[in-house]
């Protein structure tokens, strides 16, 4: 199984200061966050990427990529092609980070790239429902 998985965390969250609900805590994986279910772990996702949006500025798919899997770790430019290919989103187009209809395909798509699967979509739009944004 995919470390993501086993880990209930998609979308492979470095292990950091910053808390989520639904995290394990202490992780028992040196490097990454656990999660107490793959809903949470997708709720995660949500988070930082709305995060990356609102305090960053990030509002593009290779922004938030970039960020997400910058270059020192990753084939960042790969990952893009292959979350846009997944998405059908154009990488510099602006994303609106509270939109169910564009984040749950994404998260799905940064999931199957982090874990080399398909993601279940139930456990996406379980996170979703965690997340609830508001307009």
């Amino acid at each position: 199984m995919a470390r993501g998985i086993d880990n209930c965390n998609p979308g492979n969250i470095r292990r950091s200061k910053v808390r989520y609900q639904g995290e394990v805590r202490p992780s028992r994986d040196p490097d990454f966050k656990q999660f107490e279910s793959l809903a949470w772990g997708y709720r995660a996702i949500f988070v930082l990427l709305d995060t990356y949006r609102i305090r960053y500025g990030l509002d593009t798919l290779r922004g938030m990529i970039s960020r997400w899997a910058p270059p020192s770790e990753n084939h960042t430019d790969v990952y893009i092609r292959a979350v846009a290919a997944d998405t059908g989103l154009d990488p510099d187009e602006p994303i609106d980070t509270r939109d169910a209809r564009t984040m749950i395909p994404l998260a799905a798509a940064i999931s199957r790239v982090e874990n080399g699967s398909r993601a279940d979509p139930h456990d996406v739009e379980a996170g979703w429902r965690l997340f609830q944004p508001e307009k």
